[in-house]
This record gives C-alpha cells, structure tokens and sequence, in this order.
C-alpha cells in the first residue's frame, strides 16, 4: 500500500480498519454524492480497467474486476481506508460490495 503490498496485506488492513467500513460521510473530496459510484471512480484511477467494474453478482453481494495486486502496489492506506467507507470489502483474493 504506502509499500508495495500484495492482496493479502489489503485483506488483513481492512480487517484491522472495519470501523471504517460504511462510514462514507467522512470521505472528503467526494467523487460522486454515491459511495458506490465514488469507489468505482477511485478505483479505476488506481487500477484503470477496459471491462465493466462489476464482474459477478450472487444474491446480495457482487465481485469488483480489480486486481489486488496492482493495487496493493499503487494504493495508500488512506485510499484503502476510503474504499472501505464506500462499502467496498476484501474476500481474500477480491474485491467486493453489498447491494
């Protein structure tokens, strides 16, 4: 993250900062009024993507087209900690979010 980092060091970062997550008022510069949309947009100036952003759904939650290792390598903690305020978490090898 600050360091390159690899997708397991995102997944235990998130699990150390879950009182973060969903705490989208306290994103500053907003993107977009939508946490979603601001966490898309915040993504692909990490990791710029040609396919769509969401790549697989299942019931209530769906799967990001992000790699984690790119961007474990390009991302700060402060911009991990921004996603999680959009809601976005970590499966252990991806990115995803609730409905």
């Amino acid at each position: 993250m600050d360091k390159k980092g690899s997708n397991m060091d995102i997944y235990i970062f998130m699990e150390e900062h879950d009182d973060e997550y969903l705490k989208f008022e306290k994103v500053e510069n907003k993107r977009s009024n939508r946490p979603d949309l601001h966490a898309f947009l915040l993504l692909d100036e990490l990791v710029p993507g040609t396919s769509d952003m969401v790549c697989n759904s299942e019931h209530d939650e769906f799967w990001l087209d992000v790699n984690l290792d790119e961007l474990a390598e390009v991302a700060t903690e402060d911009q991990i900690i921004e996603l999680m305020r959009c809601g976005v978490r970590c499966s252990e090898d991806s990115l995803c979010m609730f409905a």
